[in-house]
């Protein structure tokens, strides 16, 4: 029986760095999107909640798919157990930076 991948997705969203997990995770059939499917959440099982795990859930409740711009996504990585999805403050000091430029550039002059 084959293994359970499980992706740690961090991408950047309206000033702030969302870290979900998801199983399933591919370029999709939308040029310039990362297709991300599956999402995985912690379980309600303990008394304690996490706020910004509910807030994130609760963003994304409903979801079978998303599709993730190619330009917002700071890293996936295939992590061996699952952590806990955040939303945190995007560090205008931090060393993780956006590309500033399009993903491609339309073309320059018409022919005729």
């Amino acid at each position: 029986m084959a293994a359970s991948h499980i992706f740690r997705i961090m991408f950047v969203n309206q000033g702030k760095v969302y870290e979900v997990y998801a199983r399933r995770v591919g370029h999709g059939d939308l040029f310039g999107f990362i297709e991300v499917e599956e999402l995985v959440f912690g379980e309600r099982s303990s008394v304690v909640l996490d706020p910004s795990e509910e807030r994130i859930k609760g963003e994304f409740a409903g979801v079978k798919r998303t599709f993730l711009p190619l330009h917002s996504v700071l890293r996936i990585d295939e992590v061996k157990k699952q952590g806990v999805s955040k939303i945190t403050a995007l560090d205008a000091g931090a060393n993780v930076a956006q590309f500033p430029m399009p993903l491609y550039s339309p073309p320059t002059g018409e022919k005729k």
